[in-house]
């Protein structure tokens, strides 16, 4: 192996490592030396990178917004029939809750900061409603989805999507659910929200 390849490699086991740990565990604090016991590394590699803990955390958020945007285009702007199209977008979106269940907290408690500026991506949230705003309507005229502005659809998405993640300290608690039992909903989640948006 390379010089070049072995610091792309060790690059990239820090940011999935950092990745784990600030979303997928929930420690958004963790220090330098953390992050770098967990990834087996030396802590000076962190600062080498990346130079500084801080900025390591943008690093990963950034892209992470990034591969989520290119996620939604490449489904939502594809050429699959919308039902497909909506199921797969559902995968997607699920699995990440699954796998990095702190992610959409940490978006939501950062929102309206500077720390999301680059979030607000117009242009992204443009052709997506364009798109779903001419396949909502062919839905709506064939009887599949009841009528429903694209707004609304959109909101109604969103909420059924993120809602159980953005919450899920308080239902674990108030229902009394394990990790396992909280896991299980959100595999069964896709087919209630289907099946709550499609009439047949």
């Amino acid at each position: 192996m390379s010089t070049e390849q072995k610091k792309e490699d060790t690059e990239e086991l820090i940011k999935k490592t950092a990745m784990q740990l600030f979303f997928g565990e929930g420690h958004f604090k963790a220090t330098t030396q953390e992050i770098a016991d967990a990834a087996g590394v030396n802590r000076t590699s962190i600062n080498y990178y990346f130079r500084s803990r801080d900025n390591l955390f943008k690093v990963v958020f950034e892209e992470a917004i990034e591969q989520m945007h290119q996620n939604h285009n490449a489904i939502l702007l594809s050429e699959l029939p919308f039902k497909d199209k909506l199921s797969r977008w559902l995968d997607g979106e699920l699995a990440s809750a699954l796998k990095y269940p702190f992610l959409e907290i940490y978006i939501v408690t950062q929102l309206s900061s500077d720390k999301c500026a680059h979030m607000k991506d117009e242009e992204h949230v443009e052709s997506i409603t364009k798109v779903l705003e001419k396949e909502l309507k062919i839905e709506i005229e064939k009887g599949s989805i009841k009528p429903i502005s694209t707004i609304q659809f959109m909101l109604n998405i969103a909420s059924l999507v993120s809602f159980p993640t953005c919450m899920r300290p308080l239902l674990q608690e108030s229902f009394k659910l394990s990790d396992s039992d909280f896991e299980q909903i959100l595999k069964e989640r896709k087919q209630v929200i289907l099946d709550t948006i499609f009439i047949n």
